[in-house]
C-alpha cells in the first residue's frame, strides 16, 4: 500500500537531521514506498472548504552529503493526500490553532496525525491538569495574589509560561529568592498569558524522563539530564540524553492517560515524568525517537507507521 503523505513542518534546511523525529518518520515512510510532500504551515490555505498548500515532493538521502532532494513547488489541494503529518514546532499560538481548524476541513479519508481537534484541545501544560493524581502541586494563573499564596504554601517553585516551549522563560525560584515578584511582572508583561507555577521537584537532578506513547501504549523512554546549574532538561539547552527503563509508576501513569490519548486520535505523544510526577503531555511535535533508536536499536517510527497504515486501511 503506497500512500501520499503531506508533511506539515518547519523548513527542511533548518532541521537537525540527527535528532529530529519528523525526519525519522519521513525516512520510515519513504522506506515503505510512500510518497512525501513537504509544505509550511504558513502556506496552508482554506478556499471556501478546500484545503490547499504550497507543496514540494521530497526524498531524503541515505548519506549526509545531500540530506534531501526537493521537486518543484505547486499550490495544490491537500484533499488528495492519504495522510497529513502535522509536525511544525510550537509556539502554540493563534497561527497554530488556526492551522488545526483548517485541517479539519480535509475529507474524512485523509488521516491527520495527530488529530488536529485533539491537538487544539490539548495544550501540553493544561492537558495534564485532567490527571491531578499524577501531577505535582500546580497553579495556572495570571493573578499575582494567588501566585504569592501558592508560594507561601510550597516555597520552592518552578515558574514557566503556559504556552512556552523549549525551556524558554522557565525559572526556578527558591524559598529565599527575592526575584519572585519581578519574574511574575516580567513574564506577564512580555507574554500576556497565564503562568504555570509548580512545586519544584528536586528529582530533576536525576533527569526528566521522556516516555513515548504510540496509540496510547508506552513504547519506550529516554532520560534527559540537565547540565550542572540548570533546571531545564531540554536537549537544545545542553541536557544530555541517556537510556531509561519504565518503572511501575511510569506504567501506572501511562495506563491512566493512554485510553484518552487513543480515543482522541493522538497517535504519537511524548510525556514528561520527573520522579513520580507527570509534568507535561506533548502532542504537538513530540521528539525522542531518534535518541531512543540510538540507545536501543528499536525503530519507533516503524511502530508509528504500523498504526497509521492500519488506521488508513480502516477508513
Amino acid at each position: 500500500m503506497s500512500l501520499t503523505i503531506g508533511v506539515q513542518m518547519d523548513p527542511l534546511e533548518n532541521i537537525d537531521v540527527s535528532a529530529d523525529s519528523t525526519i525519522a518518520l519521513a525516512l520510515e515512510a519513504q522506506n515503505r514506498g510512500h510518497k512525501l510532500f513537504h509544505y509550511l504551515a504558513t502556506s496552508l490555505t482554506l478556499h471556501m472548504t478546500e484545503v490547499l498548500a504550497r507543496t514540494r515532493p521530497f526524498r531524503l538521502a541515505k548519506t549526509n552529503k545531500q540530506l534531501f532532494k526537493m521537486g518543484d513547488e505547486e499550490f495544490s489541494s491537500l484533499d488528495s493526500m492519504d495522510v497529513i503529518l502535522m509536525r511544525q514546532d510550537p509556539p502554540f499560538d493563534m497561527a497554530y490553532i488556526t492551522a488545526t481548524h483548517i485541517l479539519e476541513h480535509l475529507p474524512p479519508r485523509t488521516l491527520v496525525v495527530n488529530n488536529p481537534a485533539a491537538v487544539r484541545n490539548s495544550p501540553e501544560k493544561l492537558l495534564v491538569t485532567h490527571f491531578p493524581d499524577l501531577m505535582p502541586p500546580t497553579l495556572v494563573t495570571s493573578d499575582p495574589i494567588a501566585a504569592k499564596e501558592f508560594r507561601l504554601e510550597h516555597q520552592d517553585l518552578i515558574i514557566k509560561p503556559l504556552f512556552g516551549n523549549g525551556g524558554a522563560g522557565v525559572f526556578h525560584v527558591g524559598p529565599k529568592d527575592q526575584n519572585f515578584n519581578v519574574i511574575l511582572e516580567t513574564l506577564h508583561s512580555s507574554l500576556h498569558e497565564p503562568l504555570v507555577i509548580q512545586r519544584y521537584l528536586p528529582e530533576i537532578r536525576n533527569g526528566d524522563k521522556r516516555i513515548i506513547l504510540i496509540d496510547g501504549i508506552p513504547a519506550g523512554a529516554i532520560n534527559r539530564v540537565p547540565m550542572d546549574g540548570e533546571v531545564r532538561a531540554n536537549m537544545h539547552v545542553g541536557a544530555r540524553a541517556e537510556p531509561a527503563d519504565l518503572t511501575a509508576r511510569d506504567h501506572e501513569i501511562c495506563g491512566a492517560i493512554g485510553p484518552k490519548l487513543k480515543d482522541e486520535g493522538l497517535v504519537f505523544v511524548g510525556i514528561d515524568v520527573i520522579g513520580n510526577y507527570l509534568t507535561e503531555i506533548n502532542v504537538t511535535s513530540p521528539t525522542g525517537i531518534q535518541e531512543y533508536l540510538g540507545f536501543t536499536g528499536i525503530n519507533l517510527a516503524s511502530q508509528i507507521w504500523d498504526v497509521v497504515e492500519e488506521r488508513v486501511a480502516s477508513i
